[in-house]
Parts: structure tokens; C-alpha cells; sequence
């Protein structure tokens, strides 16, 4: 196996607990047909948070719409958002949910900031 190969496969986890309220979050993306959903562990990357949770929508409309269904998943078992950020414009919505973010992107707006290159050594959990 290549060297490139192994570290990919040593940065992607398959059997992965991930939190409750995680998991509400994802499930209401999804709900909302988010697309290229991806769920980043970012505990041994250094990171500021434990995870990412990095999707798209087609539109602003679908964007505001993926974060409206989070924070709803999450206010109907007590919790809320530390903050909420670029709801307005609708290009990157960014839910902070003290142990895991939520990234909204506009397709485009996410190929331009490309957080999944930015976190390369982060271990992206396979669901």
C-alpha cells in the first residue's frame, strides 16, 4: 500500500460513536437533502471543536432551510447553537455547537474555502 493510501485510510474511521446531539444534527441535514455531507473528527487534529460536520445546498433558499432543520433537531432536546453565523447571505452558514460545528456552503463558496483540504489530518468518519 502507498504511503498516500495508508495515511487516507489511517485518517478515515469506519465504526465511529458519534454524540447524540451530533447525530440529531446530521439526521436533520439529511432531512433537508443536504448534499456531500461529510463528518470531519477533529479530537486528534488539534482542532477548537471535536467535529465538523461540512455539507451544501443547491441554493440559499435549501441553505437557510438545512439550517433552520438543525437548530430545530437540537432546540427539541434542550440544546442551542453558542452562535449562529452568515444566516443573512446564505453562502456559508456556520452553527457552532460547542463540541461540533455545522458548515452550510453554497457549492461554489465551499470549493473556493475548502475546509475539507484546510483539516487534510483531521480523520473523516465514515457513516
Amino acid at each position: 500500500m502507498a504511503k498516500a493510501e495508508r495515511a487516507k485510510s489511517d485518517r478515515t474511521r469506519k465504526a465511529h460513536k458519534l454524540p447524540r446531539d451530533l447525530e440529531r444534527a446530521i439526521a436533520a441535514a439529511e432531512d433537508k437533502k443536504a448534499e456531500d455531507l461529510i463528518v470531519m473528527d477533529l479530537q486528534k487534529a488539534g482542532g477548537f471543536t471535536d467535529y465538523f460536520v461540512i455539507c451544501s445546498g443547491g441554493n440559499a433558499r435549501q441553505i437557510r432551510a438545512i439550517a433552520d432543520g438543525v437548530i430545530e433537531a437540537l432546540e427539541t432536546v434542550g440544546s442551542k447553537p453558542a452562535a449562529v453565523e452568515g444566516y443573512d447571505r446564505s453562502e456559508w452558514v456556520l452553527i457552532d455547537c460547542f463540541d461540533f460545528i455545522v458548515h452550510i456552503f453554497a457549492r461554489e463558496t465551499r470549493m473556493f474555502y475548502g475546509l475539507e483540504r484546510l483539516w487534510g489530518n483531521a480523520e473523516r468518519v465514515e457513516r
